[in-house]
């Protein structure tokens, strides 16, 4: 049988298993907080940033930024219907409501215009997710927002490395969340921070991600308000604090995979992949192939093919409004219809070019004749 081509996996070198180590061994006491104030600093570096908090996951990320924005009971908050429920999942855990909207077929990504169209007075919020990398249109969202006093939500838990004229994903926002899940680009095995330029709005979260203590409580175990427990562990930083220390690498792998896939498949009508609109850059956390409806190409016929071959691939996000515990939006059209003929592909950074081919190969085979 042939090697398994895995969809992803990371890339663990020495320097993180050494520093992983030293925090295991001395990372107590005084140092107990050590890996994670330097893969905080080193983050913030990162992206041009003024204030990151390292957190347990993105979501818990995204939890803390949208409880101390006030959502709440009664408050909607706009996103796209084309995402992982982790993005819906703390909307609903505060007590409001989550409004599907539709994507746009070329980035999958937030339509500013059905955006505009879904505020009511109960919207608190706009949650940008930046898909696979792809980056929303930003400027259209944060015009829509200004003019409606409406704060704009980056969720970047797939855009590290994305750039959007000049600014680093996550950097334009209210408030942003990434994620270092072991499936991204770069990890702490699980994981997220927390990232934003406004220095009132920090305070307020990490106020909350510490059990409601504030900062300047002298009082020993005093909490201020009741918050939450979403934080990073120090070894886990320490896996992070190696990760940065190679980010431009990571992310330079990344690209140059999408690269491979988008060279093979240029040329072949009715083949879409992640995009790079000018003044941007995808950061190419998972490269993405969505075919046109004409060439009648689905998502079982591509699993069955690639499983075929040993190589793992992911589906496209269904439409959460499909999902049983939201009311359905078929008006979403794009949201319902891409992730019926589209497949993530394998992006892993040891994938080498022989695999690469591969995968590239099964594609081709699966093409209806007119096509190949």
């Amino acid at each position: 049988m042939k090697s398994r081509i895995h969809y992803t996996k990371p890339s663990i070198t020495e320097l993180e298993v050494r520093y992983a180590t030293d925090a295991a061994a001395n990372g107590w006491g005084d140092r107990c907080y050590e890996y994670i104030g330097r893969f905080e600093q080193a983050f913030k570096a990162h992206l041009g940033a003024e204030h990151a908090i390292a957190t347990s996951s993105c979501t818990g990320a995204l939890h803390l930024g949208m409880a101390a924005l006030g959502i709440g009971p009664g408050d909607e908050v706009i996103m796209a219907d084309t995402n992982w429920i982790a993005t819906a999942s703390p909307i609903v855990h505060l007590g409001a409501a989550p409004v599907f909207v539709d994507i746009l077929p070329d980035t999958w990504c937030l339509d500013p215009a059905k955006v505009e169209a879904a505020i009511t007075p109960r919207t608190k919020a706009i949650v940008a997710v930046h898909l696979y990398g792809n980056l929303c249109d930003m400027d259209a969202l944060l015009a829509i927002g200004e003019r409606h006093g409406i704060p704009v939500i980056e969720d970047a838990a797939e855009a590290i490395g994305s750039v959007y004229h000049g600014k680093r994903a996550g950097t334009m926002g209210a408030f942003a969340s990434f994620s270092f899940h072991g499936s991204k680009t770069m990890t702490t095995g699980e994981g997220g921070m927390f990232v934003t330029q406004d220095a009132d709005l920090y305070e307020r979260v990490l106020t909350l991600s510490n059990h409601g203590r504030a900062r300047g409580q002298t009082k020993q175990f005093w909490p201020d308000a009741v918050g939450y427990k979403y934080k990073l562990s120090n070894i886990q930083a320490a896996i992070g604090c190696a990760q940065m220390e190679r980010i431009d690498d990571l992310i330079g792998r990344k690209r140059a995979i999408l690269a491979a896939y988008r060279e093979a498949l240029a040329g072949i009508d009715g083949v879409l992949m992640n995009p790079e609109p000018p003044g941007t850059i995808n950061g190419a956390w998972m490269p993405t192939v969505v075919f046109d409806e004409r060439m009648g190409m689905t998502r079982e016929t591509l699993q069955t093919a690639l499983a075929a071959e040993n190589v793992d691939a992911r589906v496209f996000f269904w439409p959460l409004s499909g999902m049983d515990m939201f009311e359905p939006v078929r008006d979403n059209v794009n949201a319902w219809s891409i992730p019926g003929r589209a497949i993530n592909l394998p992006s892993y950074h040891d994938m080498h070019e022989g695999e690469i081919q591969r995968v590239i190969g099964v594609l081709m085979t699966c093409l209806p004749k007119p096509y190949m």
